[in-house]
């Protein structure tokens, strides 16, 4: 009897030692704002920290060495047939830094891969989406023409930038109102054609090697096989027309080539004198004198702008060539709405694409290299070289924008920094409200 009695006691009691229990929980003390030392439960409970595993490139592509798939306790020797000179250009492929992870496709070419088209002038090699699939809006050309050798007259159906990697070339076109342009373009500088607007370009100066450019379209699925050339189309038109289209004799055209000539052999010009026209030349220049520009410097290297706000008939295609000094990197950013076509001018480079949905993967460079990130993929330069790293960094884009993380966090509230990363107040404070744009390692 006594049992049961104590029994129902217990039971009336259950739900007023319920109520106890829960009001002494809910006024335990709570941290007010999280700093590194604290222990806060919903973070640290279910979010490790960051790893600090080592994840430096494991070897140079000039190591005499044999490169292995091993990082620490991870991968193993490769024990079936190698390319050697590959895995030594590819370390971050071969051997991963632990922080890649999911799949993004390659956002690697280079112009010695591609097929090679051998002309009487010169030579013209290209990348597009055949070569380089995730390269969907901007493709690339590297183009040589011998001394006085001739890219014979023709135009796209997309805007045509150039930058000349060595010797000087004559560029001359006509716009749509009938106003002509004629200009020497050096190394280093550029020049611009709008979609569907005839032009030419012959290898100029007092190089005796002639020049070779770097020519960037606005798509992708450009071919330089496919453009529009003056000889390929007049031998495909019947001379009884040609004839009534010039008011001539047709036998005016009797020696007109029966099929394109594309790059063939001529005389170096020896003036950039345009003929004289009745409407006068165009209203801006279709070429730009960027190797004169004066870089902004920053503490790592120096970066320099071309776009339409300083050259202004460049409407679809921007760049900055960058230099990044010895140990220095173009610090963490990215282009919200426009994909980056990075082309190596000089040493060797490392980028991390970070994709988003933990996805990311580490691509290792040399001069000659494409990389291709698509617009807001997060990611870094890296200069792994001994030497300066030089690159340009093109974008499809009338204007140049990037997002500097560095900015970002500095401009954003305190507080809301602490409560995602756990940083001190001291290295808030050293966040830069300006854009570090190249970052130097510290001394």
């Amino acid at each position: 009897m006594a049992t049961s009695t104590s029994s129902k006691l217990v039971r009336k009691m259950l739900p007023v030692l319920l109520l106890f229990f829960l009001l002494a929980v809910s006024f335990q003390p709570v941290e007010s704002s999280p700093t590194p030392a604290t222990k806060d439960a919903t973070s640290r409970s279910s979010v490790l920290y960051a790893s600090d595993d080592p994840n430096a490139r494991l070897w140079e592509p000039d190591s005499h060495m044999k490169p292995e798939p091993i990082r620490e306790s991870l991968g193993a020797d490769v024990i079936g047939p190698e390319n050697f000179p590959l895995q030594l250009q590819n370390a971050d492929l071969l051997a991963p830094p632990t922080t890649d992870h999911g799949d993004i496709a390659n956002a690697k070419w280079s112009f010695d891969l591609s097929h090679n088209r051998l002309q009487p002038g010169g030579w013209a090699r290209q990348q597009n989406l055949k070569e380089l699939p995730i390269a969907t809006n901007i493709a690339g050309v590297d183009m040589r023409l011998k001394k006085g050798a001739i890219r014979e007259l023709h135009w796209h159906k997309t805007a045509e930038w150039a930058y000349v990697l060595r010797g000087t070339a004559q560029i001359s076109t006509v716009n749509a109102d009938g106003q002509n342009y004629v200009k020497n373009v050096s190394k280093g500088s550029l020049w611009y054609f709008p979609a569907g607007q005839p032009h030419s370009i012959q290898a100029a100066g007092d190089d005796q090697n002639g020049v070779e450019f770097l020519l960037v379209f606005s798509d992708g699925n450009f071919s330089e096989d496919d453009t529009f050339l003056l000889t390929d189309w007049l031998a495909h038109t019947p001379k009884e027309v040609i004839a009534k289209n010039f008011h001539t004799k047709q036998s005016a055209f009797d020696h007109i080539p029966g099929q394109e000539l594309y790059i063939f052999p001529g005389i170096a010009p020896t003036s950039d004198t345009a003929p004289e026209d009745p409407h006068g030349g165009p209203p801006e220049p279709y070429s730009y004198d960027f190797a004169n520009m004066a870089p902004t410097r920053y503490a790592g290297g120096t970066v320099k702008i071309a776009d339409s706000r300083n050259f202004k008939v460049a409407k679809e295609i921007a760049v900055a060539e960058v230099s990044v000094e010895r140990n220095s990197m173009r610090e963490l950013h990215w282009h919200p709405t426009e994909d980056e076509w990075t082309y190596i001018l000089e040493g060797n480079a490392r980028i991390t694409l970070f994709a988003a949905s933990g996805n990311a993967r580490t691509f290792d460079y040399q001069a000659g290299d494409i990389a291709y990130i698509p617009s807001s993929f997060g990611h870094y330069i890296e200069n792994t070289g001994p030497g300066t790293l030089r690159v340009l960094e093109i974008l499809k884009t009338d204007i140049f924008r990037d997002i500097s993380l560095n900015q970002w966090l500095a401009l954003t509230p305190p507080e809301l920094v602490k409560a995602h990363l756990q940083l001190s107040d001291e290295t808030i404070a050293q966040l830069s409200k300006d854009k570090p744009v190249i970052v130097a390692p510290q001394p």
